[in-house]
């Protein structure tokens, strides 16, 4: 054999092994299982619990990623009505599990109960759960514990249309067009960004960025007309200022109402996969 060939045959063999090496690399990443843990309020929470939405909604954002991705294991943290500072007060008792990713889906509820947000200042001194700002580094603290190493992603609240819960209509609330004792859903939705920024958390900004609104939350609010008491449908902002009364009422949100919500607030179909695709964006591990 001619030193010509023996070189071009070394080097082949070792091309051969460099190839096959990054193929075990590449089929060892594919393949690794990915433990992620969802905390959130009751928008996480229904990815799981369909039943409760009249069947309006067949996957929520956890599940649209896991089929996509099928190295990953979802834990659904997602607790009905929960703001921030319940999580923070029961962060030691909710059974959070030690996780490759965590993300943080909360704000919404904070801002609807009159929570009072804080600023930076009771984030960074650890001030406690007194304030939305304080109960977000509880939670944050609590997940560097269970692993120094995990990715934490920051989800802010979308916008919000009325919301009226299609299981009991008693159940209603305005949308984020107005002030709730004073604040705005949007200073939830920047706080959120603020401490993503301070942490070097990603943030997924569903208030700003997600194109999801007050005009598109539903294709119309089906009410009253107050002065012939037929039913009409309402788009915004006219809905906006046409009563609804749960007792007598029909419920306003029909199924041709649906858009970016099914109830003027909870995600569509189409509204989870809007939030799954941003989730996606802002993953390191799935870019």
């Amino acid at each position: 054999m001619t030193k010509h060939k023996m070189i071009n045959r070394r080097h082949f063999i070792n091309n051969t092994l460099l190839l096959g090496f990054l193929i075990c690399i590449s089929v060892a990443s594919v393949s690794r299982k990915i433990t992620w843990v969802a905390i959130g309020d009751s928008i996480t929470y229904l990815n799981d619990h369909q039943d409760e939405t009249g069947n309006r909604i067949t996957k929520g954002y956890m599940t649209l990623i896991t089929e996509k991705f099928k190295n990953i294991e979802y834990v659904n943290q997602g607790h009905n009505g929960w703001t921030s500072i319940n999580i923070a007060d029961k962060i030691e008792s909710i059974g959070l599990e030690r996780a490759d990713v965590y993300t943080i889906f909360l704000g919404t509820n904070d801002w609807w109960q009159g929570k009072t947000l804080g600023n930076i200042s009771d984030y960074t001194d650890n001030t406690g759960s007194s304030t939305v700002y304080g109960a977000f580094r509880i939670i944050s603290d609590k997940l560097k514990n269970l692993n120094n190493k995990a990715e934490i992603i920051l989800i802010t609240p979308m916008q919000r249309g009325d919301f009226v819960y299609i299981n009991n209509a008693k159940n209603n609330a305005y949308g984020s067009y107005r002030t709730k004792k004073e604040q705005e859903l949007e200073n939830f939705a920047n706080a959120v960004v603020e401490i993503g920024k301070l942490e070097d958390y990603p943030v997924v900004d569903l208030y700003h960025e997600s194109g999801i609104t007050p005009e598109n939350m539903v294709n119309f609010k089906r009410l009253k007309d107050p002065q012939t008491g037929k039913y009409e449908n309402y788009t915004y902002p006219g809905y906006t200022a046409v009563p609804y009364n749960p007792e007598t009422d029909e419920y306003p949100y029909p199924p041709e109402a649906i858009n970016m919500t099914y109830d003027g607030l909870h995600p569509s179909d189409k509204g989870y996969e809007i939030i799954a695709n941003m989730l996606i964006e802002k993953w390191k591990g799935l870019k």
